[in-house]
């Protein structure tokens, strides 16, 4: 399967159109084929199908849809939406948020993993998926996808809204790093050690443009800042 990923000129809808092209044989799974804009192909190569209970609880979704080779298609992704196609060889160790999948190949397999209560409370997430085989998956992202190495012993922190996926086998723990006023104005950390890496998506640039797009002066902006809570009391 061949993907191709082509930005939108100018302004208006803004969003990607992502072409799919399938050989003789292959099949593509897209859990939100009403993204679907275009096809070409015999009509008998599109089946939609009704989910399982459990895909229709994880993605909140009823139908996918099933396109095999040979064919094409093109999807659109809204504004600021990115797609992240991963190419799986046998097992893999990361752990994925289920809504998060637009597509997958076949001979992909799926297997849930329950969270420990703590991970539960943090991410408000009960289950992330495994997946495992051969063929890809494709990731919705908001932004730029960074693939960050770990290390068994010195921590990676990594913001705790901008995880995309984690080892398994990874230890992870909710903090903060820096010194106090560092500390006191960053977001919640995931403070994570083991082997492998994770991949995290560039979202935390929301708080700069509202500070790009404000007309506060550089004494309201530093008491802000500085003061505790600054950001609250301070309009």
């Amino acid at each position: 399967m061949k993907i191709e990923n082509q930005h939108q000129p100018g302004g208006g809808y803004g969003g990607q159109a992502v072409r799919f092209f399938l050989d003789e044989g292959e099949q593509l799974h897209i859990l939100h084929p009403a993204q679907v804009i275009a096809y070409r192909g015999a009509t008998a190569n599109r089946v939609d199908r009704l989910m399982n209970i459990k895909g229709m609880y994880r993605k909140r979704k009823l139908v996918r849809a099933d396109f095999t080779g040979p064919c094409e298609l093109a999807a659109s992704l809204p504004p600021g939406i990115s797609l992240k196609a991963i190419s799986l060889s046998g097992g893999s160790d990361l752990l994925y948020d289920f809504r998060h999948l637009f597509f997958y190949t076949d001979h992909i397999t799926m297997e849930s993993r329950i969270l420990s209560i703590k991970n539960m409370m943090i991410t408000r997430d009960a289950v992330k998926m495994k997946f495992s085989g051969e063929g890809e998956i494709g990731i919705l992202t908001q932004g730029q996808v960074l693939e960050l190495e770990l290390h068994p012993v010195e921590p990676l922190y990594v913001e705790a809204g901008c995880v995309v996926a984690y080892p398994e086998s990874a230890r992870m723990e909710l903090a903060v790093y820096g010194n106090h006023l560092a500390s006191q104005h960053m977001r919640y950390q995931w403070k994570i050690t083991g082997q492998g890496s994770v991949l995290v998506q560039a979202t935390g640039g929301s708080r700069l443009q509202q500070e790009l797009e404000s007309g506060d002066g550089i004494v309201k902006r530093f008491l802000r800042e500085a003061i505790p809570f600054g950001g609250v009391i301070i309009k």
